[in-house]
């Protein structure tokens, strides 16, 4: 078993009784110095870092904990862990108990929504006893606490992305086998259709009949072929073309090919751009494409006399793009359904819009979140990295 050698400050200590008045106040001094380093060291630490007792309160917390757990120094004391934290105590309650060790995944709610890996470990600390003239050791515990909000995120992602990935290559078969069929029936309802216009003279009646019957067999092909054809683009994307773009620029060829829909469905659009948009690294197509889907959706779900607002601006390392409309927003179980396949509220919708603008968004580097009041409208918020950014996300690690 290794032995440390006491301190110096420890050996000063053991003899405290001894020291003379200048002694002490050099003593005070580099037990001061060494509390700010040890201060130091734990306020730059990714982790919260807490000691608390086993009823939950608080004797220390570095910078992190107090990001994570919303404390401010200026509020005074802080409350027990386990106000902060409803139904950790109950969690945590065998470990408490048998002072063992014990790591568990947590959700905190306040002051944001985060993932968090808690582990909690028992130590003796000394503290002063009831008649304040001793010491006595106590049962404390350090609580370390990690957030893995982001790592929560990515695996998510993954598994969602495997889990599409699996049903894709299945699906992708069968879209391609059912248009096959589909083009053979395109071809014989063609024939059809000459077969009776060279029937039409000899009884109109039967031939009328059968006409509107033709009609909508050939509707309902081209139905199916669009769904097809929607379906093979959404579940097999084309890799980014990137180029610099400015995203103003795109935006206003959109909405000028939209103009005239915008129009008569009696929409109002707004945009607001600051004066200075970086440009960034992105498809110019796959770009036009985002935005027409989100301008569609937008403009569909109001009435007459709505308005789309559209704001364009940057911080430090991201373009953001942000599309409010005034409709009649998204009820919060279908919000959580937004980006599935074949999810739609809209009568004669496929689903797969949202789904490809979160592709192409990923495809990007970029985020897109999603904000709804019920009867009140939606904002949808693009984040696209700029570039330094993107080569810095995305460029080989050195």
């Amino acid at each position: 078993m290794a032995v440390t050698k006491p301190s110096s400050i420890e050996r000063m200590l053991e003899r405290i009784d001894t020291l003379d008045a200048a002694t002490l106040a050099s003593l005070a001094q580099r037990l001061g110095r060494e509390r700010g380093l040890f201060e130091r060291v734990f306020n730059v630490l990714q982790e919260g870092v807490l000691v608390v007792d086993a009823d939950g309160e608080i004797a220390y917390a570095n910078a992190a904990a107090h990001r994570l757990l919303g404390l401010r120094a200026s509020d005074g004391p802080a409350p027990a862990l386990w106000r902060l934290v409803p139904g950790l105590r109950a969690m945590l309650a065998p470990a408490l108990e048998s002072g063992t060790g014990l790591t568990r995944e947590i959700e905190l709610s306040y002051p944001e929504p985060r993932a968090v890996r808690l582990y909690l470990v028992p130590f003796a600390a000394p503290v002063a006893a009831l008649d304040l003239a001793s010491v006595v050791e106590a049962r404390r515990f350090a609580v370390v606490l990690t957030d893995i909000t982001r790592d929560k995120l990515d695996t998510d992602q993954r598994i969602e992305s495997e889990r599409v990935a699996s049903i894709v290559l299945l699906a992708a078969g069968v879209a391609h086998e059912l248009g096959n069929p589909l083009n053979s029936l395109t071809i014989h309802l063609q024939v059809v259709e000459r077969k009776l216009r060279k029937l039409r003279g000899i009884d109109k009646k039967d031939t009328a009949g059968l006409a509107e019957s033709l009609r909508v067999c050939q509707d309902e092909v081209a139905r199916l072929d669009g769904i097809i054809a929607n379906f093979l683009q959404a579940i097999r994307p084309s890799p980014p073309d990137f180029s610099d773009l400015r995203l103003g620029d795109v935006l206003a060829e959109v909405l000028a090919f939209q103009e005239r829909e915008l129009t008569d469905r009696g929409v109002n659009v707004e945009v607001e751009a600051a004066r200075e948009v970086p440009e960034i690294s992105a498809d110019r197509d796959q770009m036009k494409q985002v935005f027409f889907n989100l301008i569609k959706n937008a403009s569909e779900a109001m009435q007459p006399g709505g308005r789309l607002r559209i704001r364009l601006g940057a911080d430090e390392d991201h373009v953001l793009l942000a599309f409010t409309d005034t409709g009649t927003g998204i009820k919060p179980e279908d919000l959580a359904r937004l980006f599935e396949p074949y999810h739609t509220t809209k009568p004669g919708g496929h689903g797969l819009g949202m789904m490809v603008v979160q592709r192409i968004m990923r495809a990007h580097g970029g985020h897109i979140s999603v904000e709804s009041n019920p009867g009140h409208g939606t904002t949808v918020t693009l984040q696209f990295p700029l570039k330094h950014r993107r080569v810095r996300l995305l460029g080989p690690a050195p």
